[in-house]
């Protein structure tokens, strides 16, 4: 019994500590106090890896290595911490499975090559030159300040969104860099052998010349390549404008989304689901959670704040969702809600042996202050409220 309850109250403390060390929830104190020390943390260590590039720094140099090596502990203390909570990050996966998933992660890899870098050679004094050049990892951590402000995302968002419109873009412009190479040594190969001595030679002039950054170390000097190199000037100013052009029309679309929403052109019904403790949903991002077809996240209400939906938004405890429901196809979907009164037909019945219609599909019940995922062995009790989706045909 004591031992049970020491592991309880260790599950207690962990689940805290996950909830301060992850992005902070703005009525938590002490997981945005924690957020903002973090921050601090890093914008010091990355200013003492610049400062440390000056010769004037020689006179500061114990000073600086106390703040380095502070940063650099604290960095440890939260790579364990991270290490240690991490089933809470990953609920659906095994303590193991979990761990190793978050130190595969770009967060857990960039939170590992900030750390070893420095503490590496202490132990492997003859690898210290390789780990110093290392520690340029830990301008990545950078990343960490980036996923702790909802807004910085919007740039992943978009950058995903348009990712097939950028790889065709950037690939024109891979072609037009080989052709406009292969062009000019073909006219500049016999003026001036020196610099264009084969077809690949004259790429870094292609890159200055189409992305219009102008170095000047290696030109043409026939007429020939010099009206060559006029054309590829013209053709580059259009070839940097083009990904310069989705990735603004990209913001423009995304930020319309979230002022008239992204399912306006619907007729949708919503519910809010509250994330109550012990929530399955807990700590699960967006992309991760399993919802039925026809089901979406609309917003996030956290607090006092309103979160627009993306796929990593993580869900803490106390979070409220807005599920909408949209068409399916040449389906509608409604969403009603049934509480079981007594004597309910229904209650003492697993899910799978209720005799509903086909269309009829039950996505939660409600249960007290508890949110239970059903699956066909849920057993339904007198007062449970069961959330019912049906599909409707649109002629009906």
């Amino acid at each position: 019994m004591l031992i049970m309850e020491i592991t309880k109250k260790t599950a207690a403390v962990k689940r805290r500590i996950f909830k301060i060390i992850q992005i902070g929830n703005m009525s938590d104190i002490p997981s945005m106090s924690f957020d903002i020390f973090i921050i601090i943390v890093i914008l010091a260590n990355i200013s003492v890896t610049f400062i440390q590039t000056f010769d004037e720094a020689a006179g500061y140099a114990g000073v600086i290595g106390t703040v380095e090596l502070i940063t650099m502990v604290i960095f440890l203390l939260e790579y364990i911490l991270r290490i240690w909570t991490a089933d809470f990050l990953y609920p659906e996966k095994s303590y193991p499975a979990a761990v190793f998933r978050f130190a595969v992660s770009f967060y857990g890899v960039v939170d590992l090559l900030t750390i070893l870098p420095y503490f590496c050679p202490f132990f492997i004094p003859s690898g210290a030159i390789a780990f110093r050049m290392l520690r340029v990892v830990r301008i990545l951590h950078l990343f960490r300040i980036n996923s702790r402000y909802d807004a910085f995302n919007v740039i992943t968002e978009v950058l995903k969104d348009k990712r097939n419109a950028l790889v065709s873009s950037i690939f024109l412009v891979l072609i037009l860099m080989l052709a406009s190479s292969l062009c000019m040594y073909g006219l500049e190969h016999d003026a001036q052998p020196e610099n264009f001595s084969n077809a690949f030679s004259g790429i870094w002039w292609s890159v200055s010349t189409l992305l219009t950054v102008g170095y000047g170390d290696i030109y043409p000097v026939t007429i020939g390549g010099r009206l060559m190199a006029i054309v590829i000037a013209f053709l580059g100013v259009g070839m940097v404008a083009i990904p310069t052009g989705i990735i603004s029309a990209g913001f423009v679309e995304y930020y319309t989304k979230m002022k008239v929403g992204s399912y306006t052109e619907h007729n949708a019904d919503f519910i809010t689901l509250s994330i109550v403790n012990g929530h399955p949903y807990t700590g699960l991002r967006l992309k991760d959670m399993e919802l039925p077809q026809g089901l979406y996240p609309a917003v996030v209400l956290r607090g006092e704040d309103v979160y627009t939906p993306h796929e990593s938004l993580v869900l803490e405890e106390g979070d409220s969702m807005l599920i909408g429901t949209t068409s399916i196809g040449t389906l509608e979907c409604s969403i009603d809600e049934m509480c079981l009164e007594p004597e309910h037909n229904w209650i003492g019945k697993r899910i799978k042996d209720l005799d509903i219609s086909r269309r009829v599909f039950v996505v939660m019940v409600k249960r007290g202050n508890e949110n239970i995922c059903p699956k066909g062995s849920t057993l339904l009790m007198e007062g449970d409220v069961v959330l019912l989706l049906e599909k409707k045909v649109k002629n009906e």
